[in-house]
């Protein structure tokens, strides 16, 4: 069956990101920055707060791979000091969460070859994005690194409440693009949550061997393996003419 959808991961696979949530300068620029909105706390009290509560997150969902939501969080800590339910208290939590992610943010910048292979792949292919993110991250940064447009749909784990590997995220997309699994191939750089997740759907798999991600897991195998984004047309193209692909390391 010729593959008509190409369904790519974000982070690791087309986004070279690096961030440090460790960073002491995290919150206390948001302590800093919650003093003009009347709050008023030590930086170690806003890191402990925002840990507890979505350590609470995760604990209440039912999901075997839950996915923090980290609007909800911030809109949760924000009602612990006081502020009411509202479009102002929505507004304030997403400034937070977004101040939380620039300030941890150490590095993001494209692969070497993204766009070009992109632009080439969007001529004869659907493509989408299939990502553990938050929108609030995923959608500026995208932008940030110029492929907005590119991917129609965007499944993006905090909008489910669940990551992958789960399948219900690839068939989530598959859906939406109204393709069955024979007619498409996903592109990640991580053995368990990308290819492992992926092959489950029934789709062929190609893992892009990158700085991030894990590189094996005992029941996944993909379909191909590269070492540079610049390979992903041959092997689609080739997959397609042979409608189901063996393992090979190019």
């Amino acid at each position: 069956m010729a593959i008509k959808g190409i369904l790519f991961d974000v982070y690791g696979t087309l986004i070279d990101i690096e961030t440090d949530e460790s960073m002491e300068e995290i919150y206390r620029g948001i302590a800093h920055f919650l003093t003009y909105h009347g709050i008023y706390l030590h930086r170690r009290e806003v890191r402990d707060l925002y840990y507890r509560i979505m350590q609470e997150q995760r604990e209440q969902s039912r999901e075997e791979h839950p996915e923090i939501i980290v609007k909800a969080v911030w809109s949760a800590f924000l009602q612990e000091q006081g502020v009411k339910p509202g479009q102002e208290r929505v507004q304030l939590a997403t400034t937070l969460a977004q101040v939380y992610r620039a300030i941890s943010r150490k590095r993001l910048r494209l692969y070497p070859g993204v766009k070009e292979v992109l632009d080439l792949l969007h001529a004869s292919y659907r493509l989408a994005l299939v990502s553990d993110a938050q929108p609030c991250y995923v959608h500026p940064e995208i932008r940030a690194v110029g492929l907005e447009g590119y991917f129609d749909p965007m499944v993006i784990s905090a909008d489910y409440g669940f990551r992958k590997p789960d399948r219900r995220l690839f068939q989530a997309a598959l859906e939406k693009l109204d393709l069955r699994p024979d007619e498409a191939v996903f592109v990640g750089n991580d053995m368990y949550r990308d290819i492992y997740g992926a092959s489950r759907t029934g789709m062929k798999t190609v893992l892009l061997s990158s700085n991030q991600g894990a590189q094996s897991y005992p029941d996944a195998n993909p379909t191909r393996v590269i070492t540079r984004f610049q390979q992903v047309p041959e092997v689609v193209a080739e997959l397609s003419r042979e409608g189901e692909g063996t393992l090979q390391d190019l």
